[in-house]
């Protein structure tokens, strides 16, 4: 699933980024998405075991998603009480940074992910690549290319999501820009007849894609490897394009 991208920086972004602040307050407050606070989300444990560390109270507040996330953030301007933002992507610095409202972190350079890092305000925390994930009950000769996904059946239905409020729709929308270019609104006219419904974020996308209400969903590489650890199955599984798959780099602020 989403919790399994973590190739994880986290234990040492996170940490860095967080330690600060919680040594000088009772509290710290995160604003975060819904998967990472989910009780089969990694957010009860990073709880459990930095609460342990810093002597302080960790309390997460979640939206729907990372595009959600900002807005909310936007929304309550200088008034948020948010300490850290975590769960924004790359997608999204740049406005994020545009609001005035991320202060910079300290020294990240030992940090192992795709392309290096050297951004001075945000610390990545996972990282992944989009894909599209298929029931291998349901569907049986999976799209090959992105293309493939746009222009077959438009009986195989897909769930998607929101790129108003969710970073995997916003990618989505990204990836197919740079695979169809100017003729983006064309291939999105077509892709329309193939999905079932827009989620405002992944987990109820997900959850509409477990419960059999569609054979594919977005989601990334690594979904079916939770399914394999957790449920012991080989049911799930994520296409492999042609053009290849779209990075996300997760991000705390």
């Amino acid at each position: 699933m989403r919790t399994l991208l973590s190739h994880l920086v986290l234990a040492t972004g996170l940490v860095s980024l967080l330690a600060g602040p919680a040594a000088a307050k009772d509290k710290l407050t995160v604003y975060t998405y819904e998967s990472f606070t989910a009780d089969w989300g990694p957010g009860p444990a990073v709880k459990k075991e930095f609460e342990a560390e810093c002597g302080c109270d960790l309390e997460f507040v979640s939206v729907a998603d990372g595009v959600a996330l900002l807005n909310r953030v936007k929304l309550e301007g200088a008034a948020t009480k948010a300490d850290i933002v975590l769960g924004l992507d790359t997608n999204l610095t740049a406005e994020a940074k545009a609001s005035g409202l991320f202060a910079p972190h300290g020294d990240v350079s030992g940090l192992n992910v795709p392309g290096n890092w050297s951004d001075d305000t945000f610390v990545p925390f996972d990282y992944g690549y989009f894909a599209v994930v298929y029931d291998t009950e349901k569907l049986k000769v999976p799209p090959k290319s992105l293309k493939e996904l746009v222009e077959g059946s438009a009986t195989d239905k897909i769930v998607i999501q929101d790129p108003r409020t969710s970073t995997p729709g916003l990618g989505l929308l990204l990836w197919v820009k740079s695979v169809y270019g100017d003729k983006a609104p064309e291939a999105w006219a077509k892709l329309k007849s193939k999905v079932l419904t827009v989620t405002p974020g992944w987990s109820e996308a997900y959850g509409l894609f477990t419960k059999g209400e569609a054979p594919m969903v977005l989601s990334y590489t690594t979904s079916p490897a939770y399914h394999m650890v957790a449920e012991k199955t080989e049911r799930y599984q994520a296409a492999s394009f042609e053009e290849g798959e779209y990075l996300q780099i997760e991000v705390a602020g």
